[in-house]
């Protein structure tokens, strides 16, 4: 990468952390806001996937704001482990990704912090409530349709990113005979009555499965994290990521994706597909929300995976195309906009402006970038490599 490049990233960085800083006081129980005027609320699973951000740039001030979230949330936790939606708010318990989020972000906070002890009390009262959530009484964890970050996609059962979450911090907590069980569940294939989420004829994997029904369309935010934790294989790591490229030039071509960086999910569920939802007319269409918008924190994961298969002048470019796209904002008068996702025909801001998690993993992807390494992931996918050989 060119010195003036450099010189824009370092510029994104500045911008990104100026919001993450304004952010960090709103206007429940002093706790942060998840955007920088659309969210004042303090949800949760934004907060905690800020958190990696954070925690990767080391800034005190946000890491005593995360510690406060991370305490607040032991607060809220209910009597059976469950984490809230919303920090502040007991009562919002309709999630499957706040308490395994919960229990990642306290294994990266350890981490940082050396405070192997930290909230131990909740952190065994969430495993506790994990343990449960299988169906099978196995390990790999299902969900209910919208009840993880995308609040209108149909996600069903055996989730690929939840069970991505799932594998990170039991291998963060030292649980790896239970992380070689879900790792081994699965890359089981995906085929009649069967578990696994990996992909017969493709190297990427599924995005849900249960029983005899299954979504093979490619989720972004869960592969990625399939090569940050080293549940996919280094090799199949690589095969993924080129094949992304691949597709996406493709989509590119066919006026289906306008920028430099792929959407969430894809191929995009039209109207006259069997999975369409008529709920997704409204919120959800085709390149669109979470059905193929392009969420710039979710393209900071991508780059952090990319990094992680060595690619690296691959990584370079990606930075620079999410670099050009933080800039544009929706409403704010910003240099940086930081919006939460746009459109992937045209490329315009969708969301709200000066997002948490946009500008967290903005940091966390230009420090894997300026390192050549993964903050924290490399340490997992070495813990996955022990727990592959035992």
């Amino acid at each position: 990468m060119k010195e003036q490049e450099w010189a824009s990233v370092r510029e994104a960085k500045k911008a990104a952390l100026e919001v993450l800083l304004h952010n960090a006081r709103g206007p429940y129980h002093a706790l942060p806001r998840a955007a920088g005027w659309g969210y004042p609320e303090p949800y949760t699973r934004d907060l905690l996937i800020s958190g990696l951000g954070i925690l990767a740039c080391e800034n005190q001030k946000l890491t005593v704001v995360l510690r406060h979230v991370l305490q607040t949330l032991a607060r809220n936790q209910n009597h059976l482990g469950q984490i809230p939606v919303l920090v502040h708010n007991p009562n919002e318990l309709n999630s499957s990704d706040s308490t395994p989020l919960f229990l990642l972000a306290i294994g990266l906070y350890r981490k940082a912090t050396g405070e192997a002890n930290f909230l131990d009390d909740a952190v065994q009262k969430a495993m506790t409530w994990m343990e449960y959530q299988s169906p099978a009484d196995e390990v790999m964890v299902a969900q209910l349709p919208t009840s993880d970050w995308r609040d209108e996609q149909w996600i069903l059962g055996y989730g690929l990113f939840v069970n991505t979450i799932v594998y990170s911090y039991l291998l963060l907590h030292n649980k790896t005979e239970r992380a070689s069980r879900i790792r081994n569940e699965l890359n089981r294939y995906t085929i009649s009555v069967q578990k696994g989420l990996a992909h017969r004829q493709k190297p990427y994997y599924a995005a849900w499965v249960y029983k005899v029904l299954y979504d093979e369309h490619f989720d972004l935010l869960g592969n990625s994290l399939a090569i940050l934790s080293g549940l996919a294989s280094p090799s199949r790591a690589k095969r993924i990521v080129s094949w992304i490229e691949r597709e996406c030039q493709t989509m590119r071509e066919q006026g289906q994706l306008a920028i430099d960086l792929p959407p969430n999910f894809f191929p995009y569920i039209q109207p006259e597909d069997r999975d369409w939802h008529s709920r997704y007319a409204q919120f959800n269409l085709p390149g669109e929300y979470h059905n193929g918008g392009i969420w710039p924190f979710v393209c900071g994961f991508y780059i952090a995976a990319i990094v992680a298969t060595g690619k690296f002048s691959l990584a370079e470019k990606k930075l620079l195309a999410l670099t050009k796209l933080v800039r544009p904002s929706r409403e704010a008068n910003v240099d940086f906009g930081f919006n939460e996702w746009f459109r992937a025909q045209d490329g315009t801001p969708r969301g709200q402006d000066w997002q948490s998690w946009s500008a967290a993993m903005y940091l966390y992807a230009a420090v894997s970038v300026e390192q050549r390494k993964t903050p924290f992931f490399d340490e997992i996918r070495s813990f996955s490599q022990e727990a592959v050989s035992e």
